[in-house]
Parts: C-alpha cells; sequence; structure tokens
C-alpha cells in the first residue's frame, strides 16, 4: 500500500475543488440532456409506432456520434482547452433539446436520428475537455480516487433526471398556475433540463480555471509526462504520441465493452421495467421503478469511489489489475442473472420485480467501476495536462462505439425473442461484454510486463 501523500500549496485544496464542483456540475447536467431521452421512450412507441428495435437503433444513431465527436473533439480539446470545449458542448447540448421539445416537425423516424446524431456529437465535447482540465489539477496518485468522486458527481445528474423524468409525467408541473410540463406528455422532458444546463454553463464560464497556474499556483501540480508550462500542443503532436502509445488500444478496446454493458442497461431499462416487469412508464410510473433508476447511479458513485480508492493506495496508481477483477465479477453478476430469469424469477410478481429491480442495481455498480478507472484516470496518467483530451476521446469514442454495437445487436436480438424468451439474452448480450473486457485488461497487463522487460516502464 501507498503512503504517498501529495503535498499542496496553501489555499490551493479549496481553489481545486471550487474548479472541481463547478466541472462536475456542468458535465452532471449534460447527464440530464442526455438520460431525458429514455424516459420519453415509451411515449415515441405509443405515439410514432416505434418499436424496440427502431429505438435501439436510435441510442445506437447517438452513440455512433457520440464516438466519433470523441476522437474529433478530444484533438481539438487538446488545442482550445477544455474550458472552451466544454461550453461549445453546452450550447449545442441545450440548442438540440430545445428542438426536440418545441419543433412541430419532429415526428417522423429520420428526424430523431438526425437529432440524436447532433446532440450526440455536441455531448461529446464533454469528456475530454473534463478529463484535460482535471489531468492539470490533479497529480497521477490523487487521479484514481478523484476519478471515484468526480463520476458520482456527475452521476447526480442521472439521478436528478431519474427523479423529475418520473415526477413530470406522472404529475406534471404547475407553478402559479402556468403548465411548466405536462402529465404523460414526454415532450417536456427536453424542455425543463436544458434550463439547468444552461445555469451549470454559467457558473463554469464564471469559475472554473483550465489550470492551477491560470488560478494563480503555478507549478502546484508536476506532471509526470510533461511538465513544461501550458496545458495546450501542437495537434500533430497530440495526434502522434497519443495513437502510438502501447496502452492505448487495450483501454480502448476494454472500454468498448464498458460501453456495451453500460449504456444499455442504463437507456433500455424504461422499456425493460414495461416489457419485463409489466409497468406502465408513460404516466403512471410506480415509485420502485424511479427509485431503482435514482439508487443505480448512486451505487455507481460507490463502485467508481472504492475502485479509485484500491487503484491508488493499493496498487500505487495501477488502473489494470483492479479493472481486470472488475470485468470479470461484473460478467459473473450479468451471467446469474440470466439464470434468475429462466427460472422464473423476473417478472411482473412482487417477488420478480423486487429481483429485477436488484439485477439492475447489481450490474449498474460493477459496470461504472470500471467506466471511471478506464474512462477517467487512464487517459490523465496517458496523456497528463497537455494530452488527456485526446486520451480521453480516443478511449471514450470505443466507450460509445461498444454501446452502439450492443444497440444493434440487442435490438435485433429482443425483436426476435423477446415474446418467447423476455429479456434474457439482454442479459446474455451484456455478459459476453464484460467477459471481454476482462479479457483486454488481462492482455494490457501481459503487455505492460513485456514492456518492463525490455526496460519501458508505461503507466497503466
Amino acid at each position: 500500500m501507498s503512503r504517498f501523500v501529495q503535498q499542496h500549496a496553501p489555499g490551493f485544496r479549496p481553489r481545486r475543488g471550487l474548479n472541481w464542483f463547478s466541472l462536475g456540475l456542468m458535465y452532471a447536467s449534460y447527464y440530464m440532456c442526455r438520460y431525458n431521452f429514455r424516459f420519453a421512450t415509451p411515449g415515441l412507441r405509443d405515439e410514432f409506432g416505434f418499436d424496440t428495435e427502431k429505438i435501439s437503433n436510435l441510442f445506437a444513431t447517438w452513440a455512433l456520434a457520440y464516438g466519433t465527436g470523441q476522437l474529433i473533439n478530444g484533438l481539438l480539446c487538446d488545442r482550445a482547452g477544455g474550458r472552451r470545449s466544454m461550453l461549445i458542448g453546452a450550447v449545442g447540448t441545450i440548442v438540440i433539446n430545445f428542438v426536440f421539445g418545441f419543433s412541430p416537425w419532429v415526428s417522423t423516424y429520420t428526424t430523431f436520428a438526425l437529432l440524436a446524431l447532433l446532440n450526440g456529437y455536441f455531448q461529446s465535447f464533454g469528456a475530454p475537455g473534463m478529463v484535460k482540465i482535471n489531468a492539470a489539477w490533479f497529480h497521477r496518485t490523487e487521479r484514481g480516487i478523484f476519478a471515484g468522486i468526480f463520476g458520482g458527481m456527475i452521476q447526480l445528474g442521472q439521478m436528478a433526471i431519474s427523479k423529475l423524468g418520473p415526477y413530470m409525467l406522472t404529475s406534471g408541473i404547475v407553478l402559479g398556475g402556468v403548465v411548466l410540463a405536462q402529465q404523460g406528455e414526454w415532450r417536456y422532458l427536453f424542455r425543463i433540463p436544458p434550463l439547468f444546463t444552461a445555469a451549470a454553463a454559467l457558473l463554469m464560464y464564471l469559475v472554473v480555471k483550465e489550470s492551477p497556474e491560470e488560478a494563480g499556483y503555478p507549478g502546484v501540480i508536476r506532471d509526470e509526462i510533461d511538465d513544461s508550462a501550458g496545458v495546450t500542443v501542437p495537434l500533430g503532436h497530440a495526434l502522434r504520441t497519443i495513437l502510438t502509445h502501447p496502452l492505448i488500444w487495450f483501454y480502448a478496446l476494454a472500454y468498448a465493452c464498458t460501453g456495451g454493458v453500460r449504456h444499455s442497461l442504463d437507456q433500455l431499462s424504461i422499456l425493460y421495467f414495461e416489457d419485463q416487469l409489466g409497468f406502465d412508464m408513460k404516466a403512471n410510473i410506480p415509485p420502485i421503478a424511479s427509485n431503482t433508476l435514482v439508487i443505480m447511479p448512486l451505487v455507481a458513485f460507490l463502485g467508481s469511489l472504492i475502485s479509485g480508492i484500491i487503484s491508488d493506495k493499493f496498487f500505487v496508481g495501477k488502473r489494470a489489475p483492479v479493472a481486470a477483477c472488475l470485468y470479470f465479477f461484473e460478467a459473473l453478476i450479468i451471467g446469474l442473472s440470466a439464470v434468475l430469469l429462466t427460472q422464473g424469477l423476473v417478472g411482473p410478481t412482487p417477488a420478480g420485480i423486487w429481483v429485477g429491480c436488484i439485477i439492475l442495481v447489481a450490474i449498474a455498480m460493477t459496470v461504472n467501476s470500471t467506466h471511471s478507472l478506464v474512462g477517467a484516470a487512464a487517459p490523465m496518467d496517458i496523456g497528463g495536462k497537455k494530452m488527456a483530451g485526446f486520451a480521453a476521446g480516443v478511449i471514450d469514442s470505443f466507450q460509445y462505439y461498444g454501446a452502439a454495437i450492443s444497440f444493434k445487436i440487442t435490438g435485433m436480438v429482443l425483436a426476435a425473442t423477446e415474446e418467447t424468451h423476455g429479456y434474457f439474452y439482454w442479459y446474455v448480450i451484456m455478459c459476453g461484454f464484460g467477459v471481454l473486457g476482462g479479457i483486454s485488461m488481462l492482455l494490457l497487463m501481459w503487455r505492460q510486463h513485456s514492456l518492463g522487460r525490455h526496460g519501458r516502464s508505461v503507466a497503466g
């Protein structure tokens, strides 16, 4: 266990906390404009006749746009800076959500797909910007823990929309005689959350600094990759350095597996509640459903925090060994869930509903534990303060490519098997991604060991 304690100048920790808190609220508000769409899916099925496969394809379109945007915007972020990138993403997200919520021509599958694509692209400015800024503010031996804490903070956005969304659909919102949200109307899901994003963007603009130097704390964090002045680099340098890093593609493959489980779990859970557990998720959402959706990001935070502490304190900043164990444990949990479903223990009965909800919570905890390690801490370790944006873009893009593949496969499989097998194959597909993620981390550890034998030490 490492006993290293990072020492900082007086006043630095409170200023970093303010920076970190404002940045966290900004990204949490991104989540409110991302996870609102899942609550609209039952209404889309009823109003436009979209089946499970078409809705899964909408999520796949969003994920492909997000993943590709990560590659482009991660590279641009290292040139333009994380703060500017996150503000651009926030403005785009606000506009697209308002179009979803107010425009009368959003009524065909093509228009929904186009808006999902644009929303995915603008949202992809967020993660590279967030990771880049935090890389400059945290030392390597602090990043695992703070990635876990930060992961919990941004999950507040998912928790908020998981309470606000069902409340708007079930009860509506009336303030001073003015109807702010009409009961059962999915369009209001895209009108209220962007207001939170606008407020968070204003706070970030006023408070967040790109680096400690800009906040008046020069030299307080020494970067192990490149400690020279500044936080930006030429695009070509970032491109060459990150794409040729010996560990980057192992992390990317593993993160594709994280995305294959995490986003399928989060976004299809509403349809799972309707189809497998028999809930009405349009205008009469039961408390157990909304509470489960709040508990899921809460345990995700706990898993992220614990895994970050373990990787920092017991593995001295190494992410791969912890992540490998988590992937295989995740696959075990999902595999056991599939067995329970085949035994008739998951369904629209009091006991079956409890089992079905507990399964979602357990999967959320394991998959999000790998999310913060592989997607937040590892890119900071690889890219440092100057190239963490592109490192995050490369790794995180694969999370969404994995999600797109998962959505496409799941949509087709459920369309063919749901009537006879329920959501059994949903579990099977997610379990496969968990196993592949564990194998990817084992291969990364093998690669590290091989490099070490040749005298080359590589962080990971």
